[in-house]
């Protein structure tokens, strides 16, 4: 896993398949199993609920982080952490066909997500390490439109050819081959980036005792906690996804589910081929365009604009709801507004926390948190979902969405947010 070649290779070598390689195992395991579930019978209710609690590896992974400082380097973890999650998916495969198949796919599913939530430690810190700070502003958006790649990877191409396998050979083996299929992507890509990733040494460190362990991670608990207005900006970055949790769970759910229950019937090929043909598009689009309007104007001017563009999908479900339109192509088109409003949206959530929250002596820690605690507001509105929207119904779900969506809106002015042309560079603070 070491550099062959001293001269850096162009962050567009690596940041694409990084960014990949990080949102796949996450959709498989937040998006992807969900439907899997939902094709072999199992409630909205206990996707919502086993599928969220799942997401609290990514939750208390800053727990683990300083110890992954003490790796040679960050390189060596996302390439070893890529090949466990590739054999945790696959091992997906394999669950499905035992007596107790629902408690054994969750359990593989759960070492799936320890894996890829360790891997994002590394990864964001590769990324952060590895670029000057107008180089994160400038490839924000590649992270968004490449992390979720993942999700219409998956959820597209993936979900279509589970759709046609269940009709030809059952709904157990097409899961199975898909799951196969996610493992192998992991494994190959962990393969390419031996070669492609920059080597991002860690600093030595003088001492590898369990003492000096355990004295990094309270230090850098120490050092997040006492950062100026913390607690406020932890309630903004839980805040900035309640509506998108809810709607990322239950949206593909909605599409799926019976029109004589309130949904819009669609089969799990057609899912598969919106998401994965207009919709990636347009998502695409949305967070390229994002990260360089945020470039051009600053976080501190975008943001109002970003957490806008962040509730367009909730909109969307919540006309879906009422409409329930049959047309395929104007599902496909409000779907596609969904997706670049998304997109768009994202960046802001990932440059506030790295330019505002996690500068400082323990940046890539720093960050960590600030991508749990943003993984918490996910878990938290994603658990309560499922029994929200059974509660209420489709088209009151999606209202009570709009709803949830509109404190972070009257947070933002109190966010302290640096205009472009203050203060040092974040790299700078960091260093110093």
């Amino acid at each position: 896993m070491l550099e062959t070649s001293k001269k850096p290779r162009s962050p567009a070598t690596w940041i694409p398949t990084l960014y990949f390689a990080q949102g796949l195992p996450f959709y498989a395991v937040a998006l992807v199993a969900g439907l899997m579930f939902k094709s072999m019978g199992v409630s909205n209710a206990d996707i919502a609920y086993w599928t969220g609690l799942l997401g609290f590896a990514w939750v208390f992974k800053p727990l683990w982080s300083p110890f992954l400082e003490l790796a040679p380097s960050k390189k060596i973890i996302v390439v070893g952490f890529q090949l466990a999650g590739g054999l945790s998916l696959g091992l997906v495969a394999l669950a499905l066909h035992t007596p107790a198949w629902f408690a054994a796919s969750i359990a593989v599913l759960g070492l799936a997500a320890i894996s890829s939530a360790t891997h994002d430690i590394a990864c964001d810190g590769l990324y952060i390490a590895s670029l000057s700070d107008k180089q994160q502003a400038a490839y924000a958006g590649w992270i968004g439109a490449f992390f979720n790649a993942g999700k219409f990877i998956s959820l597209g191409g993936l979900v279509i050819l589970a759709g046609y396998l269940e009709k030809s050979i059952g709904v157990a083996p097409a899961w199975t081959i898909i799951f196969l299929i996610l493992g192998a992507m992991m494994l190959l890509l962990a393969a390419y980036h031996t070669w492609a990733l920059p080597l991002a040494a860690n600093p030595v460190q003088a001492r590898q005792s369990a003492g000096a362990i355990a004295a990094t991670l309270w230090d850098v608990l120490r050092e997040f906690f006492n950062k100026p207005g913390i607690w406020l900006a932890i309630v903004f970055i839980i805040l900035f996804r309640a509506g998108e949790a809810q709607v990322q769970t239950i949206g593909p759910l909605f599409l799926r589910e019976a029109r004589a229950l309130g949904g819009l019937g669609l089969s799990t090929a057609e899912v598969g081929a919106l998401y994965g043909t207009a919709g990636t598009v347009a998502f695409l689009l949305g967070s390229v365009a994002g990260g360089y309007f945020t470039s051009w104007l600053g976080l501190k001017r975008a943001i109002l604009f970003l957490i806008l563009a962040m509730n367009l999908p909730n909109l969307v479900f919540y006309y879906l709801s009422h409409a329930l339109p049959s047309d395929i192509t104007l599902i496909g088109a409000a779907l596609s507004v969904e997706m670049f409003g998304y997109g768009f949206g994202f960046v802001g959530l990932i440059l506030f926390m790295m330019q505002v929250v996690a500068v400082g002596k323990y940046q890539t820690a720093h960050y960590a948190f600030a991508t749990g605690v943003m993984q918490l507001g996910f878990v938290i509105f994603k658990m309560l979902s499922g029994a929200v929207q059974t509660a209420l119904g489709y088209p009151n779900f999606f209202l009570w969405v709009l709803v949830s969506a509109l404190p972070v809106l009257l947070m933002v002015r109190f966010m302290p947010i640096r205009a472009k042309d203050e203060g040092p560079a974040t790299a700078q603070a960091a260093a110093a």
